[in-house]
């Protein structure tokens, strides 16, 4: 099955040169770069560092279609479903199913220290209208008030600990986002890329047309 287009010049990042953008553009393109691992930095990652020679599969860094909506489904997946160490879970989610890697790793930034505390307490929520009303005395947003009060986990067993506390709604509701948000941008990023690719050639074909009919 064909992966699909492969953008002009997107061969090395997910983002264009920052010289061809300006003003507020390239400096938020320049601090998502930043927040991407490079193929060096991944090598050089603790985490990441146990995959070895799987890291240099070309098709981890490899940008078309199918490899960066893939790569980003994956991230967001593991950035909703599991707590901790998104970014070895991605990765290996990334070799398993040939996606790009850094799409991947920007991915898990949909969980993050401002958005994890709504999240989870959204979620709670959600798994509680799907399993039924939960006991009286547990409080819907437990994991979020307990992060906002006791501070960021200062380890795995912390947060393991902590959705334990929380119970089964919040693993409901978080598979639950995972796989919608999953989708979600599995199917974003193909529609972003098909429409980028039509513009692109629209724009050839009128740069042609004013070519052969100079005024």
């Amino acid at each position: 099955m064909s992966a699909g287009p492969t953008l002009p010049g997107a061969n090395a990042s997910l983002a264009a040169p920052a010289g061809t953008r300006s003003g507020w553009t390239k400096g938020l393109v320049q601090k998502v770069r930043r927040l991407i691992p490079t193929r060096d930095e991944a090598r050089r990652s603790r985490a990441l560092r146990w995959l070895g020679p799987l890291l240099e599969r070309e098709w981890l860094w490899h940008l078309n279609r199918r490899t960066v909506a893939t790569g980003a489904a994956l991230g967001v997946f593991f950035g909703l479903i599991v707590p901790v160490a998104q970014m070895p879970f991605a990765a290996a989610g990334a070799i398993l199913l040939r996606a790009n890697f850094p799409a991947a790793a920007l991915g898990t930034l949909v969980s993050n220290p401002f958005t994890v505390g709504p999240i989870y307490w959204l979620a709670h929520l959600a798994g509680s209208a799907i399993l039924g009303p939960a006991d009286p005395g547990e409080p819907a947003s437990g994991l979020a008030d307990g992060a906002e009060t006791a501070g960021p986990p200062a380890s795995s067993a912390d947060w393991i600990e902590r959705i334990a506390d929380v119970g089964a709604p919040l693993m409901v509701g978080l598979a639950l986002f995972a796989t919608a948000g999953a989708l979600f941008a599995y199917l974003a990023v193909r529609v972003v890329w098909r429409l980028h690719v039509v513009w692109q050639r629209r724009r050839r074909r009128a740069d042609m047309r004013g070519t052969q009919n100079p005024d």
